[in-house]
């Protein structure tokens, strides 16, 4: 309200005194008001299940070695950056480093208002292309990973884990921590047998904290199986042949001969690539929103 009392002000004004020096102060007043229309539109798409809970992200790197584990870290310090400027929390849940940089895997949780139904758009496979540092000859590479999205559901839903089910491992911290990493077993990995979902924990100071973060994650990964799965069964009873799994290619990083990142879901592109991943990528995630 205050915004739009601002500018209508300020267009009062300038409609009495006719001060050129009033039109920069007009513009920007309009340019801010039009922005918290835009963002008062977007908030209305939020209208998911979880898409008011905090999100709990998994980035994997795909083929290609060392290039696509650095490409993973790159995705990394993208939504990290993302975070920063949204005023959201992020805290690292499991990280496992690449063999010469990068990163193979790193779970992370977001924290904030929306988080999920935001971050959800970011579901999928990346592709970057761009002139390898890590190759002699300086040839162009195609690298991927893939970027999982679910929500953190605190609440246990309906759903029952039999402890014959799982299969738990312990093994020593490998990310930055206390004096307790790389001493004592405090890390969990839990595997549910039946559907073969793997989640785990490292960073909290102990094992049994560690195993009640994991827990909450299968949770959070059961609840997510179930919801796809009826998804697929009600686009299959409507007759819909495209598929709805994460795992298809949704965005384009484009480096070398041109700059440009795309995505292939709603054709949003912005040829500003440094900027894309410095973390602004909400435009992208708006788009898609609005397409859903």
């Amino acid at each position: 309200m205050k915004t739009f009392m601002d500018c209508e002000a300020y267009i009062d004004l300038f409609e009495e005194t006719h001060d050129i020096s009033l039109e920069s102060e007009v513009e920007n007043s309009i340019h801010l008001l039009e922005d918290k229309v835009e963002k008062a539109k977007i908030q209305t798409l939020l209208t998911g299940k979880y898409d008011s809970y905090d999100a709990i992200m998994t980035l994997h790197s795909g083929a290609g070695g060392t290039e696509a584990q650095d490409w993973t870290d790159m995705l990394y310090r993208m939504y990290k950056m993302y975070a920063e400027k949204n005023d959201f929390k992020l805290k690292v849940l499991d990280v496992l480093n690449g063999d010469e940089a990068g990163l193979k895997s790193i779970t992370f949780e977001i924290t904030g208002e929306n988080a999920y139904g935001f971050l959800k758009a970011e579901k999928g496979v990346h592709r970057l292309v761009r002139i390898s540092p890590f190759d002699a000859n300086a040839r162009r590479h195609t690298s991927f990973a893939s970027v999982e999205v679910m929500p953190k559901i605190e609440e246990k839903p309906n759903i029952e884990i039999r402890s014959e089910d799982l299969k738990i491992d312990t093994y020593r911290s490998s990310g930055a921590g206390g004096q307790n990493v790389n001493k004592t077993e405090s890390a969990v990995r839990i595997t549910h047998i039946p559907t073969g979902i793997v989640v785990a924990c490292q960073v909290e100071r102990s094992q049994v904290q560690n195993k009640e973060m994991a827990m909450q994650m299968l949770y959070s990964k059961l609840v997510e199986k179930e919801e796809n799965e009826e998804m697929e069964k009600m686009a299959s009873i409507r007759g819909e042949i495209k598929k709805i799994e994460w795992g298809s290619q949704i965005r384009s990083y484009v480096f070398c001969p041109y700059t440009l990142v795309k995505d292939h879901r709603t054709g949003y592109e912005d040829s500003n690539i440094q900027s894309v991943m410095d973390g602004n990528i909400q435009e992208f995630i708006n788009e898609f929103l609005k397409k859903i």
